[in-house]
């Protein structure tokens, strides 16, 4: 924010004693032990707080933060301290006041609540209307019934480490628009909120607009010191918004947030192997993460793509070559197996062993792959791992390192210490249609002068197995239940990694159509054709 606004950090704990007979000492002593008081001897309870305790504790909770009262708000939650430092500062940087609260019906120890309040900022006043919740606890100590205290019962977006403050906008608002020039916003399409706030913080100022005031959220910086993007809330007096052309498709950003509103913790992107220019981002996470662009998981069987790439590089093999698909393969004393029901077949050919998905057949090649091999493959062909994509807003560009033993068997079939985000392996595939890597794009190049990350891309011979090998998948291997009847040229690769201390595997799917390549991630979401694949398959249907 400009204007030298302050702005209070959420979550933080002050080192100060609080005034008042008694309360400081008491709620210091009691945080640390995440139990809050108002200093009075309690009778020990034990056990779920009861409904009349839940009434009494958000009843008072609710009636102190409607007066202003952040003290006695406060040593109503388990963790008095931060929520004072919040309680404060929404009354105070934010400038939010005549509050009400309109609690709904309880379920259980959790209450749903209405929160209807002003901003007041420079003689401005604007309404604000939100709905949150709270869990009631029982103190750990104090054995009182409490608010178990988040972020998000001031607000439902905010996280551990944000601020609320009210100010003119640290950047103007932008008029996104895709490619197409029709007009982008999170309303319709609600994925793109995290993308567009980073467009503004990025950009705002090079699309010619001028800055308004704004009650907005502004993140905790990353751990390297990174900012992510401030998140408006509230326009108190409009700026101009400057307009800011993008690479997205607004028929292809509708198909992708239908597609991923069918499965929960999904994510998928869509791009232009031709240009590397993003068509759509879309994530459907209750976190919020951009799980999509910023992801780090195991990809499973989709880095067969680049592993395959690898052996015919390094002349291990070739598409119809041999690959034996074994039972069991052991690499280092480590014993790998494929998914069960996979027949296996030691006559088998690379194409055969990628069309199926089998594991061993990739572990076997372990020990005449070089410890480095996979990993410049990634890098030298593929543009991955080295930290160095300028997309327009923040990515993760993968992550092959150079691991011996065990973990490079591991690597090879996409476990192990390799990761990658839905873009990463969309990027991918693009590549491997057509031999060229493109670093992918979501604003034009010439708007700020950006130079983008390069690679050598693969040789004509490599790249002509490689869409062999996809294209087969998607026809007639494990990636036909939903690829095998799409129209034009098609190609694609299933995956499912293992998460430890997860019930089920991540699914994963990428896959091309003509000039769209698309990937999907969905946490614990089975295999790859179960949830992954027919998100792909719904975008590259629809992604021109």
């Amino acid at each position: 924010m400009r204007n030298g606004v302050k702005a209070v950090v959420v979550g933080g704990v002050c080192a100060a004693m609080l005034g008042g007979a008694g309360y400081g000492v008491y709620t210091f002593a009691s945080a640390l032990n995440g139990d809050g008081g108002t200093g009075a001897a309690a009778p020990e309870r034990t056990g779920p707080p009861t409904g009349s305790e839940v009434k009494e504790t958000t009843g008072a909770f609710f009636a102190a933060w409607e007066k202003g009262d952040a003290v006695s708000a406060a040593s109503w939650t388990n963790y008095p301290q931060a929520a004072q430092e919040l309680l404060s500062a929404y009354a105070g940087d934010a400038h939010i006041g005549k509050v009400r609260i309109t609690p709904g019906r309880a379920t259980g120890d959790t209450v749903p609540f209405t929160v209807r309040a002003t901003v007041s900022y420079d003689g401005v006043s604007r309404p604000l209307s939100y709905r949150s919740r709270l869990t009631v606890v029982r103190g750990e100590t104090s054995h009182r019934a409490l608010v178990d205290w988040q972020p998000s019962v001031v607000h439902p977006r905010l996280r551990k480490g944000d601020t609320l403050t009210t100010g003119t906008s640290a950047a103007p608002e932008i008029e996104a628009v895709d490619r197409d020039g029709k007009v982008l916003t999170r309303v319709t399409y609600p994925s793109l909120g995290p993308i567009l706030d980073e467009l503004r913080r990025r950009y705002g100022d090079k699309a010619g607009g001028r800055a308004g005031v704004e009650l907005v959220i502004r993140r905790q910086a990353a751990a390297d010191g990174s900012q992510a993007a401030d998140t408006p809330l509230l326009t108190l007096a409009k700026g101009r918004p400057g307009k800011l052309p993008t690479t997205l498709s607004a028929s292809a950003q509708a198909a992708a947030e239908a597609a991923v509103a069918a499965y929960p913790e999904s994510s998928v992107v869509a791009l232009k192997p031709s240009t590397g220019e993003i068509l759509a981002v879309a994530n459907n996470r209750r976190d919020g993460f951009d799980a999509a662009l910023l992801g780090t998981r195991a990809p499973g069987s989709t880095m067969k793509i680049i592993s395959a790439a690898t052996l015919i590089d390094n002349g291990l093999t070739t598409a119809n070559g041999p690959a034996p698909c074994p039972p069991s393969a052991v690499s280092e004393s480590q014993t790998f197996h494929n998914l069960k029901g996979l027949e296996p077949n030691e006559d088998a050919t690379l194409a055969d062993s990628f069309a199926r998905s089998c594991n061993t057949a990739f572990v076997k090649f372990a020990d005449e792959v070089k410890t480095d091999s996979l990993t410049r493959e990634a890098q030298d062909r593929f543009g991955l791992g080295r930290n160095d994509w300028q997309v327009g807003v923040p990515t993760f560009d993968g992550r092959v390192p150079a691991s011996g033993g065990p973990d490079t068997a591991a690597n090879l079939i996409g476990q192990g210490q390799v990761q990658m985000s839905p873009l990463n392996m969309a990027s991918v595939t693009a590549t491997a249609k057509t031999g060229t890597f493109r670093q992918p794009l979501i604003v034009p190049l010439k708007l700020d002068g950006r130079e983008p990350a390069r690679a050598r891309g693969l040789s004509s011979g490599t790249v002509r197995q490689l869409r062999a090998l996809m294209n087969r998948t998607a026809r007639s291997g494990t990636a036909a239940g939903v690829m095998g009847r799409m129209s034009g040229d098609v190609g694609a690769k299933t995956g499912s990694a293992e998460v430890d201390g997860e019930a089920r595997p991540d699914s994963w799917f990428t896959g091309y159509r003509d000039d769209v390549a698309a990937a999907a991630m969905v946490q614990d979401g089975g295999h790859g054709v179960d949830a992954a694949g027919p998100i792909v398959a719904s975008v590259l249907r629809i992604a021109r």
